[in-house]
């Protein structure tokens, strides 16, 4: 999807399409996406899109994960489903370990003796404490 300028929100009618869901109710679901034209008549210049979805479960809850898949016709898109979602959810997990190593990266660990030379001995701050 292109990124969305705030400031020109109009869309674009010479990239309309029209949208088909077709599921299983147990795996998956494939979207369908015919090209039209702004009056709403077939566009036969540019192809139909296949859009296959899934979610796989992670600790924080079900992620969707959106590929697309490349079918000339539904029967096509149905067949190449389960080879595009393991490539999709290949690429998902890498993605999500890498940020995990990031994030784990990112943690600052202080030196030894370090926080006594903020908080002091027994956790008052060097010169004690001045309550009134």
């Amino acid at each position: 999807m292109a990124t969305i300028d705030a400031t020109n929100l109009a869309m674009d009618p010479n990239g309309l399409y029209r949208e088909e869901v077709f599921t299983d109710q147990k795996l998956g679901t494939i979207r369908q996406l015919a090209p039209v034209t702004s009056a709403g008549a077939a566009d036969a210049a540019r192809p139909v899109l296949y859009i296959g979805q899934a979610h796989i479960v992670t600790p924080g809850g079900a992620l969707p994960i959106s590929f697309q898949i490349d079918a000339t016709s539904l029967a096509e898109a149905i067949e190449k489903f389960a080879a595009a979602a393991k490539v999709a959810i290949d690429e998902t997990v890498q993605e999500l370990q890498e940020m995990r190593r990031q994030a784990a990266s990112q943690i600052v660990v202080p030196e030894p003796g370090a926080a006594s030379q903020i908080i002091g001995p027994g956790g008052v701050p060097p010169g004690g404490s001045k309550l009134r």
